[in-house]
């Protein structure tokens, strides 16, 4: 899938965000290894804790319908629905890439309209990003 396609799509989800406190709306477009996409938006909560940011609502859904593999996520954001500059996922969410998505390989795409878009390695992000490997017995 085209770069252009995932930041339409990302840019699709925004419509769908829940930011009555921020009005700042997120959406993102996460890219399954099989070429499946799925969208997510930002959901706030007046108890500000519980909100949920796109890149984590689109890995969660995934997730939850058995999705394990991962390509790539296109992230786009702005006030009150207005594209508005690069919008990088928090540290949070690059965790949450990090527990399911090989940092050498996924791709980050943030995009500030459907033309401009700047592409990363999770590892860019995130160096010396915590995982599942750190886990694992060393023998």
């Amino acid at each position: 899938m085209e770069n252009e396609e995932l930041v339409r799509l990302a840019i699709e989800a925004m419509a769908f965000a829940y930011t009555p406190y921020s009005g700042f709306r997120v959406g993102a477009a996460l890219l399954t290894a099989e070429g499946k996409v799925y969208q997510g938006c930002n959901i706030e909560n007046a108890a500000y804790t519980p909100t949920n940011c796109a890149e984590r609502t689109a890995f969660f859904k995934a997730v939850s319908e058995g999705q394990r593999e991962f390509d790539a996520i296109c992230i786009v954001g702005g006030k009150d629905g207005i594209l508005s500059g690069y919008t990088a996922p928090c540290g949070v969410c690059r965790q949450v890439m990090m527990e399911f998505c090989d940092p050498e390989t996924f791709r980050v795409i943030l995009a500030k309209d459907e033309k401009h878009w700047q592409e990363y390695r999770l590892q860019e992000l995130l160096p010396m990003g915590f995982g599942p490997d750190n886990l694992k017995k060393q023998g």
